[in-house]
């Protein structure tokens, strides 16, 4: 903790306050659309939850709850995989027993029939814990005939009751998550703006993002919740359309969750200076922030994002079909999934174009546009036979990507280099499959074959397989690739120019001095073991694992096999 008195190195007391007058862009990206701030000040969310908002406040109430001899259950937001006995290893959406919290970090649960530590930061506290023991007894005989008008009337009420805890989380952390973002607005990033010594324009657009057009839509968000919200009878709300209405605009999400691993590092590096600690931890004691590093702060947003579809699962759960809003909620459940399998494929494809970049600059005497300008993605590679007009076969390497087909050609010594022979605008042809025997227009015998015919002009490709299961693949990623260019049309999936030149930068400069040749995918870092538990339940784990925030929504596609073939593809070792 940083002294008072320590906080004078940088500035004075007076030259810290948030004042109104700062003016500029600056202040115009935190108000609303009426230019006013009408935002919850500290002592009014302290007021109204107070244990919420102190340090250490949730575990101290969880560890009461514990104490009184409560069941305190959590539900998974993320995998966790782990190698270690005393770890406890689950899957997103497990129900895990909290049956300590006084660490913040680690807490110490059940799950199944194993007790270990698990991260707290993978989990969430489940609102309604009394939903474990509902119906848990019940009369018998003629007492249960008797009472079962009563039971009933009780149950709906038990409903009602728990949509209106759900109602009232989803509010509450709405209304904290505002306060989280403000305090990063106005207690980091303000205070940063005013020291050009200590960091650059680029520093601060790495290290927070887009969050200032994160809060100013949040904010719209809120407020839009907030006239939906029935004070008197919460279970009453109709919040479904809210989410509905925003659905696009959560989108802006994709962008803060792709540059979060960069703004992690560069937030590493400043920390490894005494001066950036201390200047941290002065903004957050002067915005009255909790005590929480700004590295878990700036984690906020990715969480949220990935927190709203189990929120709406929840509430769903807990919401009549006769309920005015049930259609709403249960279309804004599946839209907010959708938002998070976007920003999760974006993700996927920003890895992936990295990747696809390094393969480029490996190819020897590439041509034309970079692959990057129109694909994304691997779908398919493989050898084929290649037959032109006059019967001349050709022996090729194909990599099938959305939007064009790539063919190249292996070096007849060092068969890990590769030469670029071509491509093909997928875009622009239609597939046809060909039956085994003589094709009438080629006037040739063919096996295993297939066509690869222009809309617009009369050019033809004709391939051959090796195997008939060859082909069927193939057959199938042709088909894979339209079905993709067509998803990522209705999903709005753009990776920026910005993005597809920097892959590319960072290939080129990887690849300067290096021979050609392409080899198998990166090895994977070694798995950073924790350090082992002598004694069941003395200490915890000496370190957080990372979270794997984007797993949360299942993909739909399988892995790549991108880097799995070029492994067989690469016999000879450099």
């Amino acid at each position: 903790m940083v002294a008072r008195g320590e906080i004078a190195r940088f500035w004075s007391l007076e030259s810290l306050h948030m004042v109104s007058s700062d003016g500029g862009a600056e202040s115009a990206a935190l108000v609303d659309d009426n230019g006013s701030e009408e935002d919850y000040s500290y002592e009014d969310l302290c007021q109204a939850n107070p244990r919420y908002l102190q340090p250490g406040g949730e575990q101290l109430a969880i560890n009461e709850l514990i104490g009184d001899g409560s069941v305190v259950c959590a539900e998974a937001l993320w995998d966790h995989v782990t190698m270690d006995d005393q770890e406890l290893g689950f899957k997103a959406g497990d129900v895990i027993q909290v049956l300590e919290a006084s660490n913040k970090d680690w807490w110490w649960g059940r799950n199944e029939d194993k007790e270990a530590w698990f991260p707290a930061s993978f989990v969430r506290l489940r609102v309604n814990q009394e939903e474990l023991s509902e119906n848990s007894s019940s009369t018998q005989g003629e007492e249960q005939e008797e009472d079962a008008s009563k039971n009933r009337h009780k149950h709906l009420e038990s409903k009602h009751q728990m949509r209106t805890n759900v109602i009232q989380e989803i509010m509450n952390t709405e209304r904290v998550y505002i306060k989280h973002l403000k305090d990063i607005c106005e207690g980091y990033i303000r205070q940063c703006r005013k020291h050009t010594g200590m960091f650059t324009v680029a520093q601060l657009a790495t290290i927070f993002g887009n969050i200032e057009d994160i809060y100013k839509f949040q904010r719209k968000f809120l407020k839009d919740l907030e006239k939906q919200y029935n004070k008197e009878e919460p279970h009453l709300s109709e919040i479904g359309s809210c989410f509905l209405q925003h659905q696009e605009g959560f989108a802006i999400y994709s962008e803060y969750c792709n540059n979060h691993p960069g703004a992690c590092a560069e937030l590493s590096n400043l920390m490894k200076q005494g001066r950036y600690r201390h200047f941290f931890e002065a903004c957050r004691l002067l915005q009255q922030m909790i005590d929480i590093a700004i590295d878990g702060f700036l984690l906020t947003p990715v969480q949220k994002i990935c927190k709203y579809p189990l929120q709406l699962a929840e509430l769903l759960k807990y919401t009549t079909q006769e309920h005015s809003d049930y259609s709403n909620i249960k279309a804004a459940y599946e839209a907010m999934k959708n938002v998070a399998c976007l920003i999760n494929e974006r993700k996927r494809r920003l890895e992936s174009i990295d990747k696809i970049a390094r393969w480029q600059v490996s190819i020897v005497g590439w041509e034309g546009l970079d692959i990057l300008d129109r694909s994304s993605e691997l779908i398919h590679s493989g050898e084929l036979t290649k037959i032109t007009k006059h019967g001349k076969s050709q022996q090729r390497t194909f990599f099938l990507f959305d939007h064009q087909l790539v063919s190249c050609k292996k070096d007849l010594l060092r068969r890990d280099v590769l030469y670029y022979r071509g491509r093909t605008d997928m875009d622009e042809v239609q597939l046809v499959d060909l039956e085994d025997g003589r094709d009438k227009d080629w006037n040739l015998n063919v096996k295993n074959a297939f066509k690869l015919v222009s809309k617009t002009t009369d050019e033809v490709h004709l391939f051959c397989a090796k195997k008939q299961e060859d082909k069927a693949r193939w057959l199938q990623a042709c088909g894979d690739e339209r079905r993709r260019v067509q998803e990522d049309r209705e999903m709005g999936m753009e990776i920026s120019e910005n993005q597809k030149k920097l892959a590319m930068l960072n290939a080129q400069k990887a690849g300067h001095g290096k021979s050609k040749g392409y080899s198998g995918c990166p090895v994977a870092p070694p798995h950073q073991s924790l350090h082992p538990l002598h004694q069941r339940h003395v200490t915890v784990p000496t370190s957080v694992p990372q979270q794997q925030v984007f797993a949360l929504a299942e993909p739909k596609r399988k892995p790549s096999l991108f880097w799995h073939t070029f492994n067989k593809l690469t016999p000879f070792k450099k």
